[in-house]
């Protein structure tokens, strides 16, 4: 995919390149005579990138009535040099944009901007939606210029992104102060979770005999994926009976020798039963927001879903924290208040008007069955917030007064089932198809 745009650093002068195109000079097959340096990175090199455009092509020829997503993310290349990533989502899938080298640049909110900028700019200002960045500040400030400029174009914050930033606050609060204090402990027994994980896998003796009792693995996650925390505990309760064998077998006394007072502390962990009653404890509510996670972190469509699956997720964290706690649920609950004020704080709903208007499509969330599953549970229509941001964005894509007048006019229709849309048909697939192909079939007469 790098051929789409050209390569981001210099080719030629790449060791492992050159390497390689000497390899295939030197061990031609059977009358097989390889092409040269020179023809592999100018000739061919530009061949490839012909025959990617116009394999792309199809998905760009969809742009202008299917609409574009830009996406964009901080990485790095394997020499550890910053890149900025440009990827084009559409209903066909992913393709790759371009790749900016921002080594030695200070990456302001102006610098991200100019340069997400550009990319709007290439694909066409009325075919980009939205531009997806993640949460951090100056990416967030970024974000909130596009809008400004553009006013066909909305900023998303990414799903993802600020989930983890959550679960971030919730599993590693920085001291024991103030709120933090009733959530302390989960930073307590991830710390007591990694020392046993570090313990053993840095031993080949302990690591050995756990490989002997155990057939899963210690998981090591990256540093940058705050979910490491929710994974890390959900192992370890796999891994729990392996661990005990460890410490009550013979050879452990063996192995323990370099570190006494670290392996006596290990065994008490491991022996005691409270501890993992709070291993339990954690990864129970926390684990809707790790499933929302995995469930959001794919190019499966789910935006019409991710505004419920929010709210579904703040409930599910509720039940097991009330049931552990013991208390009704019109009682007050301390914890559960932090943790739903971090979650609530975390998903600003001013700058998800996309998923809220794709809430307000979805024709299941209308019919009185579905409303009637969940105790309190209400149509896209009665929820203000939703209502406020659909029409903002009403709005802002139908700049003309009878325009607006019209499609606010049709959405009547289709959320009281009148007009278009009480044909018993319609009525009756809203509980069995999905929205887009239900819209496919029953919302033909709309605009």
């Amino acid at each position: 995919m790098f051929f789409t745009t050209g390569l981001p650093f210099n080719l030629a002068r790449n060791p492992n390149f050159r390497a390689a195109i000497s390899f295939i000079a030197n061990n031609s097959l059977g009358g097989y005579v390889p092409p040269g340096y020179n023809s592999l990175r100018t000739t061919l090199l530009d061949q490839e990138k012909k025959h990617i455009q116009r394999s792309l092509e199809p998905i760009k020829t969809t742009w202008p009535y299917k609409g574009v997503t830009i996406a964009t993310d901080g990485w790095s290349d394997p020499q550890r040099r910053p890149i900025l990533n440009f990827m084009a989502v559409t209903e066909g899938g992913p393709m790759f944009l371009k790749a900016i080298a921002t080594e030695g640049e200070i990456k302001s909110k102006e610098y991200i901007f100019e340069k997400i900028k550009e990319v709007i700019e290439d694909v066409g200002v009325e075919n980009v939606v939205q531009v997806v960045t993640d949460n951090a500040a100056n990416c967030k400030a970024a974000g909130l210029m596009i809008p400004a400029k553009y006013n066909n174009i909305f900023w998303t914050p990414c799903i993802v992104h600020t989930l983890n930033l959550a679960l971030k606050n919730i599993c590693d609060p920085k001291n024991n102060e103030g709120n933090n204090f009733y959530l302390w402990f989960i930073k307590e027994v991830a710390n007591d979770a990694s020392f046993i994980k570090n313990f053993i896998m840095n031993h080949s003796m302990r690591l050995s005999m756990f490989n002997e009792f155990s057939k899963l693995k210690f998981l090591q996650i990256a540093e940058t994926r705050f979910a490491s925390v929710v994974i890390m505990l959900k192992r370890l309760l796999l891994i729990k009976d392996a661990l005990v064998q460890i410490v009550v077998h013979p050879n452990w006394s063996s192995y323990r020798d370099d570190d006494i007072a670290k392996a006596q502390k290990l065994k008490d962990l491991v022996l005691n039963d409270l501890w993992w009653d709070k291993i339990e404890y954690i990864v129970s509510f926390t684990d809707p927001i790790y499933a929302m996670i995995r469930l959001a972190d794919t190019d499966k469509p789910c935006l019409h879903l991710i505004y419920e699956m929010w709210d579904s997720m703040i409930e599910k964290v509720k039940i097991p924290i009330y049931r552990f706690e013991g208390k009704e649920p019109h009682e007050e609950c301390i914890l559960y208040d932090i943790i739903k004020d971090i979650l609530v704080a975390h998903l600003d709903q001013k700058q998800y008007p996309l998923h809220c208007l794709a809430r307000s499509l979805n024709p299941r969330y209308y019919i009185a069955s579905w409303i009637n599953e969940v105790p309190s549970r209400i149509s896209p229509n009665d929820d203000s917030e939703v209502t406020e941001m659909r029409n903002k964005f009403f709005r802002k894509f139908y700049p003309d007064q009878e325009d607006f007048k019209t499609i606010k006019k049709e959405f009547a229709d289709f959320h009281l089932f009148m007009n278009a849309f009480e044909n018993p048909d319609s009525i009756e697939d809203r509980a069995d198809f999905e929205p887009k192909q239900w819209w496919g079939t029953h919302g033909t007469k709309a605009i």
